[in-house]
Protein backbone atom coordinates (compact mmCIF):
# COMPACT_ATOMS: atom_id res chain seq x y z
CA UNK A 1 0.00 0.00 0.00
CA UNK A 2 2.77 2.49 1.01
CA UNK A 3 3.77 2.23 -2.96
CA UNK A 4 1.13 3.25 -4.44
CA UNK A 5 1.49 6.25 -1.67
CA UNK A 6 5.19 6.82 -3.25
CA UNK A 7 4.70 6.09 -6.68
CA UNK A 8 1.42 9.03 -6.52
CA UNK A 9 4.44 11.37 -5.05
CA UNK A 10 6.87 10.58 -7.98
CA UNK A 11 4.28 11.00 -10.14
CA UNK A 12 3.10 14.46 -9.06
CA UNK A 13 6.62 15.77 -8.37
CA UNK A 14 7.48 14.90 -12.15
CA UNK A 15 3.84 16.42 -13.28
CA UNK A 16 4.50 19.87 -11.10
CA UNK A 17 8.41 19.96 -12.11
CA UNK A 18 6.94 19.67 -16.02
CA UNK A 19 4.27 22.56 -15.58
CA UNK A 20 6.63 24.85 -14.12
CA UNK A 21 9.44 24.17 -16.89
CA UNK A 22 6.84 24.67 -19.29
CA UNK A 23 6.11 28.55 -17.91
CA UNK A 24 3.38 30.64 -19.88
CA UNK A 25 3.96 27.90 -23.26
CA UNK A 26 1.42 25.33 -21.66
CA UNK A 27 -2.09 25.49 -22.53
CA UNK A 28 -4.40 23.77 -20.21
CA UNK A 29 -7.49 23.96 -21.70
CA UNK A 30 -7.72 20.98 -23.92
CA UNK A 31 -9.54 20.70 -27.15
CA UNK A 32 -10.10 23.81 -29.35
CA UNK A 33 -12.94 23.66 -31.69
CA UNK A 34 -14.18 26.58 -33.90
CA UNK A 35 -12.86 30.10 -33.96
CA UNK A 36 -10.78 28.99 -30.32
CA UNK A 37 -8.72 27.08 -32.68
CA UNK A 38 -5.85 29.18 -33.83
CA UNK A 39 -3.50 27.47 -36.22
CA UNK A 40 -0.18 29.24 -37.87
CA UNK A 41 -0.59 29.34 -41.99
CA UNK A 42 1.75 27.06 -43.36
CA UNK A 43 4.47 29.57 -45.46
CA UNK A 44 3.85 28.91 -49.11
CA UNK A 45 6.85 27.77 -50.90
CA UNK A 46 8.54 31.01 -52.42
CA UNK A 47 8.53 30.72 -56.63
CA UNK A 48 12.30 32.07 -56.81
CA UNK A 49 13.35 31.44 -60.36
Amino acid sequence: MWKIGVGFAVFAAVALFVISKGGDNLDMGGEKHGADAVHAPAEAASATK
